[in-house]
């Protein structure tokens, strides 16, 4: 299974919403990298949810409960959404400046291309992120 970060303004749709509804259609992704990143998930998929404005942390995990399909509230092919459900809390949020910082977060795109919405995550990336969650 790939692992990804979404990014979401938690004053917008945060991860306790998405605990909350228990389910979402994650849409509004428009950014044509950020669309090739989202027509790659699969269901059964991690999904590291990172709240940006001021927060700008790493703050839950969640699962593609159905893979990519055409955004039913736009007349458009290419925008495709995917469903999430809430997996669990991160113990201990992991701040961008962690990311920066830390050897092998820095290499993710969420440090290189800082406006992407949906970006990959290598299993070193998740893993790495995940024991930073529960020190």
């Amino acid at each position: 299974m790939a692992a990804w970060l979404f990014k979401t303004e938690p004053g917008e749709y945060s991860y306790a919403d998405l605990v909350k509804d228990k389910r979402t259609v994650w849409s509004g992704v428009s950014n044509a990298l950020a669309l090739i990143h989202l027509r790659k998930a699969a269901k059964g998929d991690t999904v590291v949810v990172y709240h940006t404005g001021t927060e700008k942390r790493a703050v839950g995990l969640a699962t593609v409960s159905r893979a990519p399909f055409a955004d039913p509230e736009l007349d458009d092919p290419k925008r495709v959404v995917v469903e999430l459900k809430p997996q669990q809390a991160l113990a201990k949020a992991v701040p961008l400046s962690v990311f920066k910082s830390d050897s092998v977060l820095r290499t993710t795109e969420l440090v290189r291309i800082s406006r992407l919405s949906i970006m990959p995550l290598t299993a070193a990336h998740l893993e790495r992120l995940l024991a930073l969650a529960r020190s």
